[in-house]
This record gives C-alpha cells, sequence and structure tokens, in this order.
C-alpha cells in the first residue's frame, strides 16, 4: 500500500455541469505540477465534450487553494522555466478562453496561484469567510497564471496594484466590496451557489457564451508570453533562491538589494 499522499482534481457529473475539486490535502490544495497537468488534461477533453456546458471548480477540505507548492519549485535553467510556464499557460488558456464557462466556489484559503485560479473562472462565488491574497513577493517571484492580466480587469489597475504588492490578506465581504468577489454566500455553501449559477450557465445558448469568452479574452496571448519570460527569470534570481529557503526553513525571508 502506497503512503504518497493524495494529490488529485476529482470529477463529479451532473448534467451538463462538471464538478472539478482540487484535492490535495496535505498541502491545501497547493496547485502542484501534478494538479496542473491534471486539470489541462481534464479541461482539454471537455472542450470536445458538447454535453459539458459549465465548470465548477473548487477545493476540498475547506479550502480552495493555498498557493503554489513551492517545494516543487526547483527551475534550473532558463529552458526548463520557459517549459513549466508553457504547459501551465495551457490550462490558463482554456479556463479564460476556452469555450465553456467557469465558476470557482471558494472556501477558506484563495492565495498566490489560487487567487491566480479563481481570477480565470468567469464568475467567483465565495464564502463570507474566505480569504483572499496575492503574496507571490514572499517567494521572490511575480504574479502568475495570467493573474497580471485578469486581477486588473476585475478590479481595476490601482486596485491590483496594491493587492500584487502587499501581502494584506482580503475578507469575503470586502473582497466583493471591490469586485474581486461576485456572490458572498455563508461559510460551506460557496459550493452550492456556484453549481447553481453553472446550472443557468448550461442552459443558455453556448455559441454566444463561447464568443463572449473568446472577445473578453483579446490581449491575454500578448500578456502570457511576456509573464513566461519574466516569470523564468524570476525562477533563476537570487530573490527566488532566498524566498523558497525562507519559506522551506519557516523563516522570514531576507532579500539583498541589485
Amino acid at each position: 500500500m502506497s503512503d504518497a499522499p493524495v494529490c488529485r482534481v476529482t470529477e463529479q457529473r451532473d448534467g451538463a455541469v462538471l464538478t472539478l475539486t482540487l484535492d490535495y490535502p496535505a498541502r491545501r490544495n497547493a496547485l502542484n505540477v501534478a494538479l496542473r497537468e491534471q486539470l489541462f488534461t481534464i479541461l482539454e477533453a471537455a472542450q470536445g465534450d458538447d454535453g459539458i456546458r459549465a465548470i465548477v471548480l473548487t477545493g476540498e477540505g475547506g479550502n480552495f487553494c493555498s498557493g503554489g507548492d513551492i517545494s516543487g519549485m526547483d527551475v534550473r535553467d532558463a529552458e526548463q522555466g520557459r517549459e513549466r510556464m508553457r504547459r501551465t499557460h495551457r490550462m490558463v488558456r482554456l479556463m479564460i478562453g476556452g469555450r465553456i464557462p467557469l465558476v470557482a466556489a471558494v472556501e477558506g484559503w484563495c492565495v498566490g496561484a489560487g487567487l491566480s485560479m479563481a481570477c480565470a473562472c468567469d464568475t467567483i462565488v465565495a464564502a463570507e469567510d474566505a480569504r483572499f491574497a496575492a503574496g507571490f513577493g514572499r517567494v521572490g517571484l511575480m504574479a502568475d497564471l495570467g493573474l497580471p492580466w485578469t486581477l486588473p480587469n476585475r478590479i481595476g489597475p490601482a486596485k491590483a496594484r496594491q493587492m500584487l504588492l502587499y501581502p494584506d490578506q482580503i475578507a469575503g465581504p470586502e473582497a466583493e466590496r471591490i469586485g474581486l468577489v461576485d456572490r458572498i454566500v455563508p461559510k460551506g455553501t460557496a459550493l452550492t451557489k456556484a453549481r447553481e449559477l453553472a446550472s443557468f450557465l448550461a442552459q443558455q445558448a453556448p455559441l454566444p457564451i463561447a464568443l463572449t469568452k473568446r472577445m473578453l479574452a483579446e490581449g491575454l496571448d500578448a500578456a502570457l508570453e511576456r509573464e513566461r519570460d519574466w516569470q523564468t527569470m524570476c525562477f533563476l534570481s537570487a530573490d527566488h533562491a532566498e524566498g523558497r529557503s525562507a519559506f522551506m526553513e519557516k523563516r522570514a525571508p531576507v532579500f539583498g538589494r541589485k
């Protein structure tokens, strides 16, 4: 019997709605490479399934996603970094520009890459006690998975700048006030509401939804190409080396001057 921790994306089909659940309890659903690859595979298959008309994305165990899995960030050269970003961006492109609308059901923590994933969805439903933050700078990285593009589109450049530069946590009601979240619901009910909204979307004409998503995604490709190059620079920087070490050693990072 394997002692490996659970790390998977589970699928539940209910008519035309597909619910995808991040299930990595050992790391509060941190988005590691394995989960990204599973998500891409499922999302790509869904694009070719006319019976799937809406997708709900959520997390197991009371949290949406605690961010990227820092322990797996071991980029050693520029080509490896660019390939890592290319593979991740396949998933981001399907979420934002693909034909199927996505609804995020957020409970608990939605941080870093988790925030990126939520913002790549068309609608975000969050529990009142949900907590949102970027926090990439703590590990010497810039925001990625399209967040530098999606976040300003959601809350405006000024608010986005503050979220990306400071690690402050934003509670559910405040997130709704600034436009980061679309619906606020009582704790434990985000998934129910998200499925309700997804069911509505699944009953609408699919072509206009697909074309609307494609139009709203204009400019995404150029943003992702810049992100691919610049995040690779960050992966190979002394800043990230220090940030990663500090995280693993559970201490405050000490970043040097350039």
